[in-house]
């Protein structure tokens, strides 16, 4: 882009260094160095001054806040996977292109989910609290802080896309038995590499499985997903874990259902209202009965840098008269 004016990016939050000085070469980047989100008349400004918008999950970028955008902005790269919370139908409406960054947290995501599926029904969380509490460890019992087998265990995945095949992959090698639930099957070559069992029916498979996996994206139809008439035909012995988006679990479902014993626990990185917290999901946690993270599946450096990249190669070909590769398209517009 030598010799022609560079475009002004302004960043919402705080990035990776590596890519805040990559970004500082290319571009006339704004970065957040204080990484605080932005306020809304924050948003406004950056949105009437920007010539590319990279916003993250915490930002609401809706059509109240496209209508005032200025005639400059042209991209909204965002840095995530996500556009949940970004209208990209209104973004369309305005000539502005959005991009995400598909593909490169599929296997942190992964890795924490099956981190997750072994501490809930493992209870690693409440026997790492027993050496750190204020109660003294009185020793090794037969009886004493006793979990669930993984091994033989039937795991449901609840969308099968890159991240829940992943999943799947490695929970195989842990000896689970894999099912899965997804708008359509996936390729019979990943099915037999699996050992796969497909249900098109979602109630037939909750009803029949020791572990979900939450792992579909957050849209219109997937809000309240596992509402609280699907949580109830879980067994109780039952558990769920949900590295996706907060909003595709009833909560308040979720939290009665584990009080009255009727789901035996639950692992969760994601909230529907984050990141405020559910004061009762907390209280379950402190019983043992849940293992709550604060939204840190993707968390990694590498992870992290990827994404970035992502986006400087989606703002550069934009601005390069090409199509950027990660290009979202709004469902109608």
């Amino acid at each position: 882009m030598a010799g022609r004016k560079k475009p002004l990016v302004v960043i919402t939050r705080k990035l990776p260094d590596p890519v805040e000085t990559r970004m500082r070469e290319l571009f006339d980047a704004r970065l957040n160095v204080e990484d605080r989100p932005m306020t809304q008349p924050e948003l406004v400004a950056a949105v009437r001054e920007a010539d590319v918008l990279v916003p993250t999950i915490t930002d609401t970028i809706d059509a109240a806040l496209i209508e005032q955008a200025g005639e400059n902005l042209k991209l909204i790269a965002n840095f995530g996977n996500g556009i949940d919370r970004i209208d990209v139908a209104a973004a369309a409406k305005k000539g502005i292109v959005v991009t995400n960054t598909p593909n490169v947290l599929t296997e942190d995501t992964a890795d924490m989910t099956m981190a997750l599926l072994l501490a809930v029904p493992r209870r690693l969380a409440e026997g790492a609290n027993v050496l750190t509490g204020e109660k003294k460890w009185s020793g090794w019992s037969p009886t004493w802080m006793l979990g669930r087998r993984i091994w033989g265990k039937r795991l449901g995945i609840v969308g099968m896309g890159r991240i829940g095949t992943a999943v799947a992959k490695r929970a195989k090698a842990f000896g689970l038995s894999i099912h899965y639930h997804n708008r359509n099957r996936v390729p019979a070559a990943i099915e037999d590499a699996l050992e796969a069992t497909y249900w098109e029916s979602l109630d037939q498979m909750l009803a029949r499985m020791d572990i979900i996996s939450v792992n579909c994206p957050s849209t219109p139809a997937t809000f309240h997903l596992l509402s609280a008439r699907r949580l109830a035909l879980l067994q109780p012995t039952a558990y769920i874990v949900n590295t996706a988006r907060g909003d595709i679990i009833d909560e308040d479902a979720l939290v009665r259902l584990i009080q009255d014993g009727k789901i035996a626990g639950a692992g969760l990185d994601v909230y529907e209202n984050e990141p405020a917290m559910n004061t009762r999901l907390l209280r379950l946690a402190t019983q043992g009965k849940m293992v709550l993270l604060p939204h840190m599946s993707s968390a990694t450096i590498e992870g992290r840098i990827d994404m970035g990249e992502k986006v400087i190669i989606n703002i550069r070909a934009f601005f390069d008269g090409h199509r950027p590769p990660d290009r979202v398209l709004p469902l109608r517009i």
